[in-house]
Formats: structure tokens, sequence, C-alpha cells
């Protein structure tokens, strides 16, 4: 299949009117904000139902043990605010009084990854995968693009149980996947078929890694492309499968290598498989302040940055006889 990009949006658009779309499909969904309602997309549902959002001001702490008490009355909450606050600075609260109740709740992570650009170090969230995915019963999710980020906010809000850590960015990215398109909760979607080596990436990473893949193309590499849309629970049929398959796999997400997308896939494989795992990530350190573009070329996250490095590792890979 190939995927065009229809216009630029950002994911917490698509997050904001998954929110909207789902608060008026049931009456139980309750918005909690953290003062920065529009800057997370959360302005919408604010705005058709006053009634059922809270807005606590800058306490993120307070927010998750609100959210937990609501859950506990049968509401079904959403606490939202950047990622470095919502899935850290909220971690304990999340974990002892969400996760260990194993209540519904619906924890989104704004300005997630190192394109949030100017705002530095600070906001940016590079560790919230690995810190989320640890939580026992915590469901993980990282939409590709605005038009997931909305299919799976909804489906997290009105088809799942316990709790829920959805991932998404501030800029406008490639907008490329169709309402239509299936998108099932713990099921990897196959962008691009390909034997010779597998992409698996997550966020705003999938576009990178479908022009990646074009780009290897050109010099006669065909690789499968897989958005990992729901890191946890990981689809392991799909892991292996391509394992299998093609035997080398690449990991690219806008997180730290550590803990993230590529150490929940090297688990799979390490444990049930028999692939090279090569995990394209942020390398151990912290982000810094630039332009999205300034910084995703930095840190090796641009496709024509990255494929070069696939295209090493392929040939090295097939010089050492293992395909």
């Amino acid at each position: 299949m190939s995927y065009i990009n229809k216009g630029d949006r950002p994911t917490r658009a698509g997050f904001g009117e998954g929110l909207l779309e789902a608060g008026r499909k049931n009456p139980d969904i309750y918005a909690i904000g953290a003062d920065i309602t529009s800057s997370v997309g959360a302005n919408l549902f604010a705005g058709e139902f006053p009634e059922r959002f809270i807005s606590l001001g800058i306490a993120e702490q307070n927010c998750a043990g609100v959210a937990a008490g609501l859950a506990l009355m049968n509401k079904i909450p959403v606490f939202t605010t950047y990622a470095v606050f919502s899935a850290i600075r909220a971690a304990d609260q999340i974990r002892i009084s969400i996760c260990y109740n194993n209540l519904h709740a619906l924890i989104g992570g704004a300005h997630a990854g190192i394109s949030v650009g100017p705002d530095g170090a600070t906001h940016q969230a590079l560790e919230d995968v690995a810190v989320m995915r640890s939580l026992p019963h915590m469901t993980v999710l990282s939409p590709c693009d605005a038009t997931q980020a909305n299919l799976l906010t909804q489906k997290a809000l009105l088809e799942l149980n316990g709790p829920v850590y959805i991932r998404f960015g501030r800029e406008a990215v490639p907008d490329f996947t169709s309402p239509d398109d299936y998108t099932e909760i713990g099921k990897a979607q196959i962008m691009r078929e390909g034997n010779d080596l597998t992409i698996i990436a997550t966020g705003h990473m999938v576009w990178e890694a479908l022009q990646s893949a074009e780009l290897l193309a050109q010099k006669g590499i065909e690789a499968k492309v897989i958005n990992i849309h729901t890191i946890k629970p990981i689809d392991k049929e799909a892991i292996l499968q391509a394992a299998a398959e093609t035997g080398l796999l690449f990991t690219v997400e806008e997180h730290q290598i550590t803990g993230g997308l590529g150490g929940a896939v090297a688990e799979v494989v390490a444990e049930q498989g028999g692939a090279r795992v090569h995990r394209i990530g942020i390398p151990d350190s912290f982000g810094e302040s630039g332009t999205p573009d300034e910084l995703l070329e930095k840190f090796n996250l641009k496709a024509h940055r990255f494929s070069p490095i696939i295209e090493s590792e392929y040939h090295e890979f097939l010089r050492a006889g293992r395909k």
C-alpha cells in the first residue's frame, strides 16, 4: 500500500478531536486540565462540556490523584499535560493510585519526543514510554499521525478497561492514514511489504520509516515497514514473523533507545526469535534546544539520515552470512 500525506497536522489535534468524539458518545467521560488545556488539545472537550471539565492548574500529581478518584466513582477520567509531567512527574501517583487499582483512566502525554524543539531538554519527554510500559496493567499507545491519534483515543476510552497512556506530539507532521484503515489496539500495522529487512517504527517516525524504505528501494533493498502504535501490549506475532522473514530488524523511535520501542522489540526477539535488532533513537542523552528539524537531523531521526545506517548494517549482515 502507498501512503500519501494529506497535509501536515499535529497529533495533539487528533487527540483533542478523539476526546471530543468519545465525550459525545459517553457522558461519563471527564477531562482534567493542568493549565495548558489548549496546548494539549483538550480545549475542544472543555468548550463543549464545561460541566465535565476540571481545571486543577499546574498540579500534575494532584491531577493523577483526582483522576483516580473519578475512576473509583465509575467515571472515565482523562488527564493530559506535557508528557514529562504526566508520565514522569506524576509517575508515583499513576503507579499507586491508578495502576495498583487497575482503574480505567486515560493519561495523555503531549509534546512527547525530541521534536518539541526550542522548549529544550526539560520539556522533551524521551523516557516516558520506558516508565509507562513498566507499570503493571498499563496500555501504552503511540499513534503515527493525527488521524490515528483520533481513532486510538476513542478506542482507549470506549473499548478498553484499565489504565492507558497515549503519547503524542506538538508539531505538525504528515497525516497519511485513513479513518478506514484497520486499527486495533495491540495489533501492529504492516505499512509496506519487503523481504530484505524490517523497519519497525512508532509515532512520528512511521512516516520517516516509509520515506526511508523508498530511499532504500532505490539502492535495491526492499524494506518491510511496521507501525507499532501499541507498544504495550506489543504485537509479538508480527515481530516474530518479520524476524523469521527478514532476520534483520531496525527500530526507529523519538525516544531513548533504552526501554522504549527498541527495548520492547529486543525483548520479544531475545525470548522467542532469532533475528538481529538494531535500535535507532536517542542514544542515552538529553535533548537540546533547536527547531524540530534541527534536532531530528542531529539525532539521525530523519529518513535521509538513518537510511545510510540501515544500508550499511544490511550489507554487513549479508557479509556475515546471516541471510
